[in-house]
């Protein structure tokens, strides 16, 4: 009986693994959906949605280099400034790493802050964790796109 118990153990180990598997298409389109599930959040300035799909760790690297946890944003998204009128990401591309995944693509801004009006298109990536079986959003850079004449 001994020599079964190693193979055994190998087909258990081999099931388990199959069983964790996730699909890569399904992978990324849920990506997307949170990712659109996000902007709708900062457009709405709903702090709750954004704390459940965070990660804790999370940061955010802006267009002048600036860099702010998870609490610092949720912090303006409570306050409402920037105030968004337009808040939308396009032009995606997931790729992904077994627990991880990278996104890039394009957000459009507008909006106001402080009184005053803004439209911009900033190239943004984002770094996506699986964790506590879900995708968490844990880094996002943005860096602003030139106006084009």
């Amino acid at each position: 009986m001994k020599p079964l118990m190693p193979m055994f153990v190998a087909v258990l180990a081999m099931t388990a693994t199959a069983a964790q598997a996730r699909d890569a298409a399904q992978d990324r389109a849920e990506i997307l959906r949170v990712e659109a599930v996000l902007c709708r959040a900062f457009e709405q300035g709903d702090a709750k949605t954004l704390r459940e799909a965070l990660d804790p760790t999370f940061t955010l690297t802006d267009s002048r280099g600036a860099v702010t946890d998870l609490a610092q944003n949720l912090a303006e998204v409570e306050k409402r400034d920037p105030l968004y009128s337009e808040f939308r990401n396009h032009g995606q591309d997931v790729r992904l790493y077994g627990d991880a995944a990278i996104v890039t693509g394009i957000t459009t801004v507008k909006g106001s802050s402080g009184g005053d009006a803004f439209a911009a298109d900033f190239q943004f990536t984002d770094t996506w964790v699986y964790r506590d079986g879900g995708w968490k959003l844990a880094a996002s850079h943005a860096s602003r796109l030139q106006k084009k004449e």
